[in-house]
């Protein structure tokens, strides 16, 4: 079980600061930052420790099993933008 990000990100990269194994992306210096209205997590490097759920200030992180009905769609959009 990921965690996952959906649209409620205001991508301020402080996740990503706290990911133990460097699975959310992009970082605030990859050329696609600029890109892209929020940060995705790669389900094949997440550990499921929970760092960035608990420090995201808009609670838009959720693990896998626990996104609300309405936001389920964003486990397939984080592995898309990984992959």
């Amino acid at each position: 079980m990921a965690y996952v990000v959906t649209d409620a990100c205001t991508k301020d990269f402080i996740c990503v600061a706290e990911c133990a194994t460097f699975a959310i992306h992009p970082t605030a210096d990859e050329p696609k930052a600029g890109e892209v209205s929020q940060v995705y997590i790669n389900p094949d490097e997440c550990i499921d420790c929970g760092n960035c759920a608990t420090i995201c200030p808009s609670g838009a992180i959720f693990a896998a099993d626990d996104l609300p009905a309405d936001k389920a769609h964003f486990a397939a959009i984080n592995a898309e933008y990984i992959n």
